[in-house]
């Protein structure tokens, strides 16, 4: 039951908001009473924490499904970013930002969680590339993960909408393979452009 409440309660808080949804929405949507609910999670910031929790597992989870299947190094940031717009398509404006703005100590756990995940995701990509071919071996890897984790995290923690804010992360990873990128890479990265939609 507590699985079902953080997956249902997830939901409802990305389609409408996290401040937005009550716990009379969550019991209504689910057909079960308020103390149910309560009987596992003793306040509203305690599911959120859980459901935000939940979807950074799921997301590191998949994230390492899509590196498992050995993509080349571009290939596998635009099937990350496919992942990232699958499970936020739903969300009216950014979940980060909503965080930011009304449960801002989730917010801060969460964030440290994903510059974390960032980081060793980033840095492997980057290896990666460069031992491909795709990317210049020159980089100084640690301070390009830094400006794309910035980068990206100053997008997600802007008031836009969900459509915006994918957008903006699709010229951004453009931008990130283009500045990385050797000549075989800038290949790469127009065949891709070319197979996906924003």
């Amino acid at each position: 039951m507590k699985d079902k409440i953080i997956n249902i309660a997830t939901n409802l808080f990305l389609k409408l908001g996290f401040k937005s949804v009550t716990m009379d929405d969550i019991a209504c949507e689910m057909c079960i009473s308020k103390k149910t609910i309560y009987k596992y999670f003793g306040n509203k910031e305690e599911l959120i924490f859980e459901g935000t929790a939940t979807i950074q597992t799921h997301m590191e989870h998949t994230i390492n499904l899509i590196v498992s299947k050995n993509f080349n190094a571009i290939v596998e940031n635009f099937e990350i970013r496919k992942m990232f717009n699958e499970m936020f398509k739903s969300a009216g404006t950014s979940p980060l930002y909503q965080l930011k703005k009304h449960y801002p100590e989730i917010y801060t756990t969460i964030r440290n969680r994903q510059v974390k995940e960032c980081k060793r995701c980033f840095t492997t990509n980057i290896e990666k590339g460069i031992a491909e071919g795709l990317y210049r071996s020159e980089l100084n890897i640690p301070m390009v993960v830094k400006f794309y984790y910035e980068l990206i995290f100053s997008i997600n923690d802007q008031d836009a909408s969900e459509a915006e804010i994918s957008s903006m992360e699709y010229h951004a990873l453009e931008y990130h393979i283009r500045a990385l990128a050797t000549p075989q890479g800038i290949i790469e990265l127009e065949k891709n452009k070319l197979n996906t939609l924003l």
